[in-house]
């Protein structure tokens, strides 16, 4: 009896002796999680990006559609024209003199500065008492630019070519703008353009140039 109780007691003494360093191993554990616990970790900082562009690459041929769009949804830019007088009509005669229907050369101030211009030709469209109106004459081809020109409200038309240009360049004249001009400053007669042509130039100036 007196072994077997020692036995036991043995086991117990064991079993707390395990007990023990059981214990002094999870407070141990503890005590290692609590170091590793009590170092903090900064938060990273993560900041949102904006949102970036992609831009496209655009083909020339969009790029003149797009032109051509802007021009057609851009608000009309017509110049002002004091149409009270005015009498547009096809009336050229041979006697010298000028008159609506023919083309001539005389003085055409520069848009941007009156005070200065140049001689050159002038298709004439008709009358406002006494005087003469016309629309001014280029050599310059617009075709390719026209989106642009019209986007500032300047508009041309083909009209070919005659005996008013010596090197026989094609003509063209420009529809917003009127120019006044005195019978007695005509340098010179050109020619008279068709009245087929004249027609288009007309209809093209009643609607650029507000004359109704």
């Amino acid at each position: 009896m007196s072994a077997g109780v020692g036995v036991a007691r043995s086991g117990r003494a064991r079993s707390s002796i395990v007990s023990a360093s059981s214990l002094r191993a999870l407070r141990s554990s503890a005590s290692v999680r609590g170091e590793a616990s009590d170092s903090v970790i900064p938060p990273t900082v993560v900041r949102a990006r904006a949102p970036t562009r992609t831009t496209l690459p655009v083909m020339p041929r969009t790029r003149d559609l797009l032109r051509r769009l802007a021009s057609a949804l851009a608000p009309s830019r017509r110049t002002p024209v004091a149409s009270s007088g005015l009498v547009l009509g096809y009336a050229p005669r041979p006697d010298g003199r000028p008159d609506p229907g023919e083309i001539v050369w005389t003085w055409v101030p520069y848009e941007d500065d009156p005070r200065k211009g140049k001689d050159r030709p002038v298709l004439l469209v008709g009358r406002r008492g006494d005087a003469l109106v016309g629309v001014m004459l280029t050599s310059k081809d617009h075709d390719r630019d026209a989106a642009d020109e019209a986007r500032f409200g300047r508009h041309w038309l083909d009209i070919g070519s005659g005996a008013w240009d010596r090197q026989g360049r094609p003509s063209e004249v420009r529809l917003d703008r009127l120019i006044t001009v005195d019978p007695t400053a005509v340098r010179r007669e050109g020619a008279v353009l068709a009245q087929s042509r004249f027609d288009e130039v007309v209809a093209g100036v009643r609607q650029h140039a507000d004359v109704r």
